[in-house]
Formats: C-alpha cells, sequence, structure tokens
C-alpha cells in the first residue's frame, strides 16, 4: 500500500497543495517552521478521521456511495493524533469560518490521499473538517471506493518525550492518544507486549507434532518476524536484549519489559557477570526513541510510518545505522516511510533521489531532489539556522537563550559601557520560543553532550511584575540544576535604554526636546539615578519602550552603545554578573 499523493487544504501553514511521494524509505528535510512536521502532522490527522469514521459509521462511510452523509462531531476531549492546544490550531492562521465564495459550507479544511493498492488499483479518500463551539465535525468529502477496498494504515511517531514509570495494558484509542501528545513512551510496552504475544503464538504453531521448532522455521522465522528482528537489531547495535514479563490481564495491572547487556555471538547474548535486568525507564533517550522507531517500523498493522526527527536523541553513527536500517525494512515489509529530520548527517549519507525538500513558501513547495549537489542549498538552509550552534554547545557546553535578533548586541554593547568583559566561551542560541520549549531543549543538548549549563533570558512582555524578583529569576518556571530560567524586570528589554542624553545623541536632536516628549507623550517626568533601580518607577516598569524608541526614529542599539556607565541599569548588571557565573 503506497501512497502516492496528499492533498492539504488550510491545515496549519497550509492553505492548498499537493505533494507527491514516493515508495520507500523519504528523508522529509528543510529549514524550521518550513512546513515538516505538520506534512507528517496532516498524514496523522487523516488517518484519525478515517479511524473515528469507521468505528462510528463503519466502512460503508469511506466508500463513494456514503458521499453526502452528515458529518461527524467529535469533542475537543476526544481528538487524539496530534497534540493542539485548541482544534482552532488545525487551521492555517487559526480561522475556521468559511470564506465567502470560496467554501460551499463549513467544512473548510480538507486532507486528501491518493494511493496505489497491492493489487495496483488506484484508491482516493479525502475528508473535510469544520469547528462548531469546540466541537470537531468530520466527512467524507471525496471517495473513489467500495465497499471491501484497502485503505492505508498510517502511524505517526512525534519527537520522543519520555517514558512511563508505570503501563498500564492500553486499547486502540488510548495509544493513539498517547502517540499524538508526543508520549509514544507511554505505550511502548503495549507495542512490544503485543510483538512478543504474537511471536510466542508463531513459535507453538510451528512446534505443532514436533519437539521443538526445526532448524529451516527458526531461521526463517528470525529473518522475518518483527519480535526477532528487533531482538537481533538490538543485539548487534546496542549488545541488549528486552525480556518481557508475564502479563495476564485477569491479575496484573502493569506491563513489565526489561533490559539485559551482555556479550552477544550471533543470536545468542550472554549476560554480563552479575547483570542484572533494568526497566526500560532507566535506559537513555537514544536508546529509547531507537526503540520507539524500530518497534513501529516491525509492526505488522501499519502501511505508512511518519517519523518526526527521530535522531533528536542520537549520535551520528547510530542516527546513520537507524536511517539504513529503515531502509531495509521499507523493502523486507513493503513500508512507506516518511522520516522529518535535521540532520545534515543524515543527509549527506542519503541519496538525493530519497530526500524530499520542503521549501517553506517557495515555489515548488515540495520537490524530491535530483542530484548530490541540490543537498548543499539543503543542508547551508538547515545548516545556517541549526548545526552551527549545535556545534558551539558541542564544544562550550555553555548556552545562552535569548529573544530577539538584536537582544544579544545590545546587551554587549551595555556590558561594554558597563566595563564588564562579554565572555567567548558561550553558545547563543536566538529563539522566539517559550521557556519551557528552551528548557525541553536544553534537556536534549545534556543528554546529547554531557553537562550543559545554560541560562534563558526573555521579555516580561504581559505577565505581573510580581513573576519576577530582584535576582531575575522566573518565578512561573521550576528550576533545575544547569538551568537558569531569567526574565526582564521591565516589560522590553528595551526599557533599559530611555536616558533622554543618549535618546538626543542617537536622534541627533536637542535633549530639551527628549526630556518634554518623555514627560508629556509618556508620563515619565524626571529621569535621574532611581530609574537605573531594579525596583523602579511603574512608568518604566510598564513602559511600551519599543514604542519610546520608535517615537523617536532610533535604533536600540545606538541608543544602547551611548548610554553613559552611571545609566546601566541593576537589572543589566545582574544578569551580566549571572552570565559571568555561567561562563567560568
Amino acid at each position: 500500500m503506497k501512497i502516492t499523493k496528499v492533498s492539504i487544504k488550510r491545515f496549519k501553514q497550509f492553505k492548498d497543495d499537493e505533494v507527491e511521494l514516493r515508495d520507500g524509505l523519504t528523508i522529509v528535510a528543510g529549514g524550521n517552521n518550513a512546513g515538516k512536521s505538520s506534512m507528517l502532522q496532516a498524514l496523522a490527522v487523516w488517518e484519525f478521521c478515517k479511524v473515528a469514521t469507521l468505528a462510528e459509521k463503519g466502512a460503508i462511510a469511506l466508500t463513494a456511495s456514503g458521499l453526502g452523509a452528515q458529518g461527524l462531531g467529535i469533542g475537543d476531549d476526544e481528538f487524539s493524533p496530534i497534540n493542539v492546544p485548541t482544534l482552532n490550531h488545525l487551521w492555517t492562521n487559526l480561522r475556521s469560518s468559511k470564506v465567502p465564495d470560496v467554501d460551499p459550507d463549513g467544512y473548510t479544511l480538507s486532507l486528501g490521499c491518493r494511493w496505489i493498492d497491492e493489487n495496483q488499483k488506484d484508491g482516493h479518500l479525502e475528508f473535510s473538517l469544520s469547528l462548531a463551539n469546540d466541537r470537531l465535525f468530520v466527512k467524507v468529502s471525496d471517495s473513489n471506493l467500495v465497499d471491501g477496498d484497502p485503505v492505508p494504515t498510517i502511524a505517526y511517531l512525534p519527537p520522543f518525550a519520555g517514558i512511563s514509570a508505570r503501563e498500564e495494558r492500553a486499547t486502540g484509542a488510548m495509544r493513539r492518544r498517547r502517540v499524538g501528545e508526543g508520549l509514544a513512551g507511554a505505550v511502548l510496552r503495549n507495542l512490544l507486549l503485543d510483538m512478543r504475544l504474537a511471536n510466542l503464538k508463531k513459535r507453538d504453531s510451528l512446534q505443532i507434532g514436533k519437539s521443538r521448532v526445526s532448524d529451516k522455521d527458526l531461521t526463517h522465522l528470525r529473518e522475518t518476524d518483527p519480535w526477532e528482528l528487533l531482538q537481533r537489531t538490538l543485539r548487534e547495535i546496542f549488545s541488549a536484549e528486552i525480556v518481557m514479563g508475564e502479563f495476564n490481564e485477569e491479575y496484573h495491572s502493569y506491563i513489565q519489559a526489561n533490559v539485559v547487556k551482555g556479550t552477544v555471538d550471533g543470536y545468542k547474548l550472554t549476560r554480563h557477570h552479575g547483570y542484572k535486568p533494568r526497566d526500560l525507564m532507566v535506559e537513555g533517550s537514544g536508546f529509547l526513541q531507537w526503540l520507539s522507531v524500530y518497534t513501529l517500523a516491525t509492526s505488522p498493522a501499519t502501511n505508512v510510518l511518519l517519523f518526526d526527527e527521530p535522531d533528536a536523541h542520537l549520535h551520528a553513527a547510530l542516527q546513520a545505522q537507524m536511517v539504513d536500517r529503515l531502509s531495509h525494512l521499507a523493502a523486507q515489509f513493503g513500508k512507506q516511510v516518511l522520516l522529518a529530520t535535521h540532520s545534515t548527517e543524515i543527509i549527506r549519507a542519503t541519496p538525493a533521489s530519497e530526500i524530499l525538500e520542503v521549501r517553506g513558501r517557495s515555489s515548488p513547495r515540495f520537490r524530491y531532489l535530483g542530484q548530490d549537489d541540490q543537498k548543499v542549498g539543503l543542508m547551508v538552509g538547515i545548516g545556517s539556522d541549526y548545526a552551527p550552534r549545535i556545534d558551539r554547545v558541542r564544544r562550550t557546553k555553555r548556552v545562552l537563550f535569548y529573544e530577539g535578533k538584536s537582544d544579544k548586541d545590545i546587551l554587549g554593547a551595555l556590558a561594554e559601557v558597563a566595563g564588564i568583559v562579554w565572555p567567548n566561551n558561550i553558545a547563543d542560541w536566538q529563539t522566539s520560543d517559550h521557556v519551557k520549549e528552551r528548557k525541553m531543549v536544553w534537556r536534549h543538548l545534556r543528554t546529547e553532550f554531557g553537562d550543559v549549563q545554560a541560562i534563558s533570558i526573555r521579555d516580561r512582555d504581559d505577565e505581573t511584575a510580581g513573576s519576577v524578583g530582584s535576582d531575575l529569576l522566573d518565578k512561573n518556571i521550576g528550576h533545575e540544576d544547569g538551568f537558569r530560567a531569567l526574565k526582564w524586570r521591565r516589560r522590553y528589554i528595551e526599557a533599559y535604554l530611555i536616558w533622554p542624553d543618549a535618546i538626543a545623541a542617537a536622534a541627533k536632536i536637542d535633549v530639551a526636546r527628549v526630556k518634554a516628549d518623555l514627560d508629556s507623550e509618556f508620563g515619565f517626568g524626571t529621569i535621574g539615578v532611581a530609574w537605573t533601580k531594579s525596583n523602579a518607577a511603574n512608568a518604566f516598569m510598564d513602559s511600551r519602550a519599543k514604542d519610546v524608541l520608535a517615537h523617536f526614529g532610533v535604533n536600540p542599539l545606538a541608543v544602547a552603545k551611548l548610554l553613559p556607565a552611571e545609566a546601566v541599569c541593576e537589572d543589566i548588571k545582574t544578569f551580566l554578573q549571572a552570565l559571568a557565573g555561567l561562563a567560568s
């Protein structure tokens, strides 16, 4: 079963796009926010619509004869394929209402797939979605199917987000929800147990009427059975095996899955002397991510696999091994695999014809590469946004997360004014992400490179002044050793630049005019040494300072360079001291 074309209308950043797909393994690559993850998520939502329609209305609802039927209503608590804050986040610009003269009804988002089944028959199925009062409605809007036609089964694995300490037996709906929430690790033991039970059933059938499984049957089993392939690969790559505990639904509450390690000789693993089996949870993120990927890849229940940055926790050598083995599995089991990645190592090692470039708003939006030299532009686009800072983190083990592109330059200028040396052993990481996402990145970096230390600094924006103390620590965020979440006490970093003499010099106007405007237009009154205190007047703390500087037509960096030493605020010095501590 091979998907040949996907059509996407008004889903996330896709307004009305189509992408043609090839057989086997496809590496989906492109810069940040180009649409790699959104393309995979569109397919995940299509699969959810299919499963929900089958469950509620039966297979006949997917056929051409079912067109025109009333849509299926789904509550926001029932939507599970991907994790979104609210259902309107599925729509482009969060707008789910119909466009006059464009949309015939309220079903404004559509996702369609075309495929070729094992009999070389073309299939087509499209779902359209509508949103009303936080309730999602799904209907089949196009189909060429007749009753009994096969339909692809898709499995989506988001970036790995950890594993549960205890895992109960889960239904299919609960598994889909956990995977969609980015918690594939919460159902990993379920998948492994299914594979092991299927393997035992095969072994029992092969032994009927015999004292043991014949060598011929055992060899075939080891070469074709998902559990056997998984175990063989774990032995080859990690010198490890999975041992499943007994599970009976009548009296076992949790699924037990342990890892054993030892020396490997062919199909045999001999445990290290005194080695005690350990639960999956204590293994590293790289091992667990790899295990999740391979478990889905060998599952016979799916035709199409969607992996979103499964290489994120892996060293370059394991990244290459994962892609190579996925390619072989795709060929062996007739699966179609889409793997989204930022890894320049994977791109270098993959034939150009297997790389689908997602190009943001460029035309064409999607294209398979035709020759290796096209990889250069692709890797430059990724590398300029991703690889250099990763390499610097690897070398320095120190990271500064900051918001605006000019923020670091402003801080550097203020450090020079204050006579403080800016450290040169800290990796810069400019990002608009919230501090929670920054912390997640830091955890990934620490997993990959060891003891990485980080400081995050951002504007307070519309959060309350009480959410940050004089030490600049963000009170809304739980702190961890190695990660300090700091936040400016004033609304914006630009609020530390409101000094009449510096603004006048940057604007090349009379300082008296600047003082008059600051008082009459913005209510600052007289600006003096009190302005430099951490606990300044509310006019400074809550000032929309970007508008103030724009009023005078001055560049914030130019003002920062002209600020006198006595005008550098205590908050800036507190931050620079924290930065010096990070560098030491």
